[in-house]
């Protein structure tokens, strides 16, 4: 079983920073760490006029790009479904956790992001019970979960490795 925790919130609640910034910090503690981002349905990473993008535009269904400093690959769907989550995490190499940014109705372990300048600041913890702690910019009152100011990074890592056991491992 993988080690996952999530970043989840709604549009512009902080969820990006926060995981950038908290992969940064496992990561400086020694923690091999990988992620999985949730994106609108025509995210591209591909520029047109790109090799890669030709290949997909000609009807390709996957394209590897290798080089000698990374590696990516591509998988257009077609006609098929979104795969799951749970079909992404098995296709990642080995990590001592994986983030979960979005995904905000999968049944992991996930920390609410939210920010006061959000679009959206209905509070999603009362509805989702694997949200097992808030991360906000904002003081948040009448929350049984534990809050955390969304730029305290190390206290929520802290957390994370608690929440997921990564504190029982040694490294």
């Amino acid at each position: 079983m993988r080690r996952v925790f999530g970043i989840t919130g709604w549009k512009n609640s902080g969820k990006t920073t926060l995981t950038e910034k908290l992969v940064t910090e496992l990561v400086r503690r020694g923690w091999t760490v990988s992620t999985v981002k949730h994106a609108h349905h025509d995210f591209d990473i591909d520029k047109p006029g790109a090799d890669s993008f030709r290949h997909r535009q000609a009807g390709a269904t996957e394209v590897a790009i290798v080089s000698g400093r990374r590696w990516a690959l591509m998988h257009e769907l077609r006609d098929e479904d979104e795969p799951t989550l749970d079909d992404i995490l098995a296709r990642l190499s080995p990590s001592d956790i994986v983030l979960i940014e979005g995904f905000k109705r999968e049944a992991h372990r996930k920390i609410e992001a939210r920010r006061i300048e959000a679009r959206d600041r209905t509070p999603l913890a009362a509805g989702d019970p694997h949200i097992v702690a808030i991360a906000a910019d904002f003081k948040v009152e009448g929350e049984s979960l534990p809050v955390f100011d969304l730029d305290d990074t190390k206290t929520i890592a802290d957390f994370i490795e608690r929440a997921s056991g990564l504190v029982a491992q040694s490294k």
